[in-house]
């Protein structure tokens, strides 16, 4: 407790929290725009860190991602292109609420739900992340392996069309992933000599493609160019009814145990937790065919979870010094740049510094809460602008944001490949998010079988005899057959009537 009220001292002293509210706003606008998230934001202000004190430096760093992870949904919900990758599932429910003309219960579904998954996550990690720390140390590559293999299945299971069309959209990102150097020999593969491709495929050009192109070029060929009617009654305030929270509340700690779970696995994060939640949200609902209309626990869901891995993900960052997500990478640069070593001694020699780090997290997600509250009226007059000069304004951000994470023309290019093989897949009906799921996910995959294979000298089957390992197998082979046994089985009965 002492550490804590020392912390509490240090964030009020005005410098500290000044620059703590103006980075989060910074980080919730960067959250916002797609392309620009709010670990850009965090890799500008690394090299100010050399000239400010530590305390400084983690207040700015730590609100900017608190931010940056609260505003990505706002892109989803009124334009249909999620900020960052924790946003994606959002964009299945928000978007059509917006269309509907519900764009500010939209937003303050996805407000809420953001506060509380961070506040929540956040308190769980003061209150246990030395126990839940210990558990994550159990798993092996074993169950890493399993767990990543789970969530693809998962998701593609739940695409809308032909199950085979998502497995084949699932094998396009794995073969995508393993673009650029071998993870062991560094044997390059499928690069076509070409010096771009040696570190693999960037992620942002992959999803400013697949999302931002592809939706402003279909939507511009289809002539939907329309601006939804925004209910104007609800503007002015909260949107939401004691019954909203009643009614969604199992579905609240379901997606919120989710988040919370796949955020402290290192090397996971808010891109995975959110599409799982809204699969296991459609699942648990008694009306499934409403997803992807429009339907509010599926902005519940996605959107409670992604928050909940913010504090998840500082459990292995502080406790292990393994990063929970690529942004918490950041964090741990930030840590090296001050002289820090995170690792299982670090709480008990910065007891101080921890606390700050966790208090920083929980003052910013109550500050970004208000804030968006208070000016939430204004976020839907976005749509007032027209779209044919929207369009041109989102394909020019999307750009930038693509070329600023490389500084490479090529980058460019390959956005522009990839929305030309989004607009190829749409006309297919094939689902992207198993696509885009499974390259995040490709990296990972392999290596935690290679690891798995070599500790247990070649033999495989160790990934069946691990109990928790077996469990997640189980759960992604029915994700897959369980969809077509249904199916089969709904014929049968349809064909006896």
């Amino acid at each position: 407790m002492e550490a804590y009220l020392n912390a509490l001292t240090t964030l009020s002293q005005p410098t500290n929290f000044i620059m703590m509210y103006l980075c989060a706003l910074v980080g919730c606008i960067l959250g916002a725009i797609p392309g620009l998230n709010g670990g850009l934001g965090i890799t500008l202000l690394l090299p100010i860190c050399f000239a400010l004190s530590t305390e400084l430096s983690f207040s700015m760093l730590v609100a900017m991602f608190v931010g940056g992870v609260s505003g990505s949904f706002i892109s989803a919900v009124l334009i249909g292109i999620p900020g960052s990758a924790s946003s994606v599932a959002t964009c299945y429910d928000g978007y059509p609420m917006t269309k509907k003309g519900q764009a500010a219960k939209a937003l303050s579904i996805g407000i809420t739900a953001s506060f509380m998954g961070t506040a929540l996550s956040i308190l769980v990690a003061m209150m246990c992340s030395g126990a839940i720390a210990d558990i994550a140390l159990m798993l092996g590559p074993w169950e890493y392996f399993s767990l990543c293999l789970m969530a693809i299945t998962m998701v593609v299971g739940l695409s809308n069309g032909s199950i085979y069309k998502g497995l084949l959209s699932a094998f396009i990102g794995l073969f995508l992933s393993c673009v650029g150097g071998d993870l062991v020999t560094n044997q390059l593969r499928f690069t076509f000599n070409n010096s771009n491709l040696y570190g693999g495929i960037n992620m942002v050009c992959l999803l400013m493609g697949l999302f931002a192109v592809q939706q402003v070029a279909t939507s511009f060929a289809k002539g939907d160019q329309k601006m939804p009617e925004v209910d104007k009654s609800t503007l002015g305030g909260f949107g939401l009814t004691l019954k909203d929270f009643t009614d969604n509340a199992r579905n609240i700690v379901v997606s919120f145990l989710i988040g919370l779970f796949i955020g402290f696995l290192p090397g996971m994060g808010a891109g995975i937790s959110n599409l799982i939640a809204y699969g296991q949200a459609k699942k648990m609902d008694k009306h499934p065919e409403l997803f992807g209309t429009g339907y509010e626990p599926g902005v519940w869901a996605t959107e409670v979870s992604n928050n909940a891995g913010v504090g998840g993900a500082l459990i292995p960052m502080i406790s292990l010094g393994i990063p929970g997500d690529a942004t918490t990478v950041l964090l741990l640069s930030a840590m090296t740049i001050k002289g820090l070593q995170p690792g299982p001694m670090f709480i008990q020699q910065n007891p101080d510094l921890a606390a700050l780090i966790f208090l920083i997290v929980l003052v910013s997600a109550i500050l970004v809460f208000i804030t968006e509250v208070l000016t939430k009226r204004w976020f839907p007059y976005l749509l007032k602008a027209p779209y044919h000069y929207l369009f041109g304004s989102i394909l020019v951000l999307c750009l930038m944001g693509a070329f600023t994470s490389t500084t490479s023309m090529f980058s460019v290019y390959l956005v522009l490949g990839f929305g030309a093989l989004g607009i190829i897949m749409d006309a297919f009906k094939m689902p992207t998010t198993p696509m885009m799921l499974s390259f995040i996910l490709g990296g990972k995959i392999e290596s935690y079988f290679r690891m798995g294979c070599s500790y247990a000298r070649g033999d495989m089957t160790t990934f069946l005899t691990r109990p928790i390992s077996l469990i997640f197998i189980l759960i992604a082979v029915f994700s897959v057959i369980g969809p077509v046994i249904t199916k089969q089985i709904k014929k049968a009965r349809s064909a006896k009537v």
